[in-house]
Order: C-alpha cells, then sequence, then structure tokens
C-alpha cells in the first residue's frame, strides 16, 4: 500500500455523528457563498453523495470511516489524486459540521506501491494456518474474500439473511450487483452463525455485535502470516480479493481455450464430411 501521513488531527475519541443530505447541501451552500467555483461545487457534491452512499444505514461516521473510504477507492481502480480530491471534500464537509478530529489528514503518494500478488497456494495456506489456530471467524473472512471478492466495506452486506438467500446485494457503489455466496462457503458460514446464535444481520461482528471494523479484518488475517509461511504484506483483504479476480480470468482463458479447441475439432469433422476434395472431383 502506498505511503500516507494518515495522522488524526486529535487522540481523544469522541463520539460517531449521523452526515445527512442537507448538511452536505448546506455545507455545498456555504462553499458557494465563498465563491467557490461551480465545477468544484459540483465535483465535491459528486464525491460527498459518493461517500453518503457508502455509509452504513445510519449514516453515522467514526474515526476509521475516511480509512476505509480511503482503502475502497483505491481498491475500486481511483488514482491517488482522484482519492485525494474526494477526501479533501470529505474533511471540508467534518470542519463544516465542527468534527475535525474525524477528519483524515495527508496525501496519499501520486505513485501507489505495487501490491504485492496472493498465490493460490498461499492462500491455501491461510486456511490452513486458520484451522490449525482454531479461528474459525478469520477462516472465514479469508475464504469470503477469496472466493467472493469484497472490499472491506461490503463485509456488513455479509448477512445472516443474504448466506441463507444464497447472494447478497451491493448498492454501495454507482451500480447494484448481486454477489453470488458459493455452497462450500455458504455451508460454512450458516454453521457459524447456528453456534453463535446469530439469526439476523451482519455474519461477522464483534463481540459486542457491531460489524468489524477495517483495522479488525486486517488484523486478524494479518496474524496468521507466521504460521502460514506467508509475508504479511499478503495477508490483507484487498490481495485476497485480486487472487479471486486473477482466479477468475485463469478460468475465463482456459473456457475459451477449451472452446475454440473444441470449436476446431468440430470444423475438422466437418471438413472430412463435406470438404472440398480433388478425389471428389469439387
Amino acid at each position: 500500500m502506498s505511503k500516507t501521513a494518515a495522522l488524526r488531527s486529535r487522540d481523544s475519541p469522541r463520539r460517531e455523528i449521523a452526515i445527512t443530505t442537507d448538511q452536505i447541501e448546506a455545507f455545498l451552500a456555504s462553499l458557494a457563498a465563498r465563491g467557490r467555483a461551480k465545477g468544484t461545487i459540483q465535483s465535491y457534491r459528486r464525491s460527498l453523495l459518493q461517500f453518503y452512499r457508502t455509509l452504513p444505514p445510519d449514516k453515522r461516521v467514526d474515526r476509521d470511516v475516511l480509512d476505509r473510504w480511503r482503502d475502497s477507492l483505491l481498491g475500486d481502480g481511483y488514482t491517488p489524486q482522484t482519492a485525494n480530491a474526494a477526501l479533501s471534500a470529505a474533511n471540508g464537509l467534518l470542519e463544516f459540521l465542527g468534527r475535525r478530529d474525524l477528519q483524515l489528514i495527508g496525501q496519499l503518494d501520486p505513485e501507489p506501491e505495487p501490491q504485492p500478488e496472493l498465490t493460490r497456494t498461499e492462500y491455501l495456506r491461510l486456511l490452513s494456518a486458520a484451522r490449525a489456530l482454531g479461528k474459525e471467524r478469520t477462516y472465514l473472512l479469508v475464504k469470503t474474500f477469496a472466493l467472493m471478492g469484497l472490499h472491506v466495506r461490503e463485509l456488513p452486506q455479509v448477512t445472516v439473511e443474504a448466506v441463507e438467500h444464497g447472494q447478497l446485494l451491493d448498492a454501495s457503489g454507482e451500480e447494484k450487483r448481486w454477489i453470488p455466496v458459493p455452497s462450500c462457503l455458504r455451508e460454512e458460514l450458516l454453521s457459524y452463525c447456528r453456534k453463535r446464535g446469530l439469526t439476523a444481520g451482519p455474519v461477522f461482528v464483534t463481540r459486542n455485535g457491531k460489524p468489524l471494523r477495517r483495522t479488525q479484518v486486517t488484523g486478524d488475517i494479518q496474524n496468521l502470516s507466521g504460521t502460514a509461511r506467508v509475508t504479511p504484506e499478503k495477508c490483507n483483504p484487498r490481495c485476497l480479493r485480486k487472487l479471486y479476480f486473477a482466479t477468475q480470468a485463469e478460468i475465463d482463458r482456459s473456457v475459451r481455450l477449451l472452446a475454440e479447441q473444441a470449436y476446431e475439432r468440430m470444423l475438422d469433422t466437418e471438413q472430412l464430411a463435406a470438404g472440398w476434395t480433388e478425389e471428389a472431383g469439387w
């Protein structure tokens, strides 16, 4: 991950704040009153509405929200410059609301460091390590990211209801999409829910029933590093998500190759049956 100066303006914890669209519009109106360019305000509006859509249903912002949003922007393929602009809009809104303690201070490097690639073999070692250590929740986290290609921000949408249904709806982006839950993972998740008495809501929660934070998720996975003999830099949701897409791409290539070979065999058979030959006088 690229180096950042993601330092908080204050260390003392304060309560969360709920964001509303009225607050966003009031902030944008204040920018217009201060003479900010129309194009700048439009850009801020797009960024802030996108930020608003990624918030949980209660629209509450805590100290880790901008961290998670930054990572999701980069994971979605936005450049560091675009992510910086979006974060600047969110920071401005929080300052307008008197909550500078929730801001994310610092800029992303223009050129992010290459993300290391996790192999399929290393992924299986992570699963084996979680099993050996008796870390069922971590085992399921690793498997969920690797088999479904989720962002960390999408993890709270892995609910008991979605698992029972066999798919979950991701409505955090501009376009809604259905994400299937593979049957092998579905059975393990349902078993996990039964053992922990989870009947509704997010599957991955703390002892207090709150959704896991990004830092908790990454920390749990990185704790498998030593036992799994996988470098810590590869033990994170982003590398597992990249593995999902790399695996899908490899399967697609294999399917295309098989289809091309089958097509060639069909053409050879047709050529033998009805091809032009000098002997036939055609």
